[in-house]
């Protein structure tokens, strides 16, 4: 199953998909998942031992809803999934630093990045799985987890809009200084992800490069479960 994955990541437009990076700040990419892999994660849910903590939004003010985070060693899946995107990734968020005057800071392997957030405390696994009963919803956030953070993430949808759950559609919010916020309503196919900023990425000015923040969100489940799968490549403390 790993091979497969990396398999189909290494065939895609690499360079079409960091363009569209670029120029909105997120992109979809293929469909990865078959529903196979979607159902084994779904059924993975319920066992407690892959996971590390599991977290309530509502007892937090975050949502409503549930989600939890994996026990390190990761699951294959998860840990080729993190390896695989990893690099292609790593290439556009130096690309994104130096638009901004900063020094390129990304290593082109996962090892040496996850080795720095260890060495700065960051030694917690941060991939996760959440779900949402129809009610559920997720406030507008960043996952940061601590001062070493990666530029992206990526959120996969493990089962079907429509036929499993209606509503619940990805939000994402761009503040842009001295004007107003710009949102976008992504919807997914199972198995789609979503490459998106984790923190700002940077915009073309009259003046160069200028940072705009982003947050996102899922809007209200209006009906059915909704089950998606977040990669973060950085460690949490």
């Amino acid at each position: 199953m790993p091979d497969r994955l990396a398999t189909k990541m290494a065939a895609w437009d690499w360079d079409t998909l960091q363009q569209t990076l670029d120029e909105q700040g997120f992109a979809k990419i293929p469909s990865l998942l078959d529903q196979e892999q979607c159902d084994d994660l779904i059924r993975g849910y319920e066992e407690p031992a892959l996971f590390r903590a599991t977290i309530d939004m509502a007892r937090y003010r975050f949502g409503v809803g549930e989600y939890r985070y994996y026990q390190s060693p990761l699951p294959d899946i998860l840990q080729n999934l993190r390896k695989s995107l990893y690099p292609e990734l790593a290439k556009t968020a130096n690309r994104w630093r130096e638009q901004l005057g900063q020094e390129a800071v990304y290593p082109s392997a996962l090892s040496a990045f996850l080795e720095h957030c260890r060495q700065q405390g960051q030694t917690r696994s941060t991939p996760l799985i959440l779900r949402y009963e129809a009610g559920g919803y997720n406030c507008l956030h960043q996952d940061l987890y601590g001062d070493v953070y990666f530029p992206f993430q990526v959120v996969f949808a493990l089962n079907q809009k429509g036929d499993d759950y209606t509503g619940g559609e990805f939000l994402l919010v761009e503040q842009r200084p001295r004007m107003q916020s710009r949102g976008h309503v992504i919807t997914l196919e199972r198995g789609e992800g979503l490459v998106f900023p984790t923190n700002h990425r940077p915009v073309q000015g009259t003046r160069g490069f200028y940072k705009a923040t982003l947050r996102h969100g899922v809007s209200t489940v209006t009906s059915g479960l909704r089950y998606t799968l977040g990669i973060i490549f950085h460690d949490a403390k």
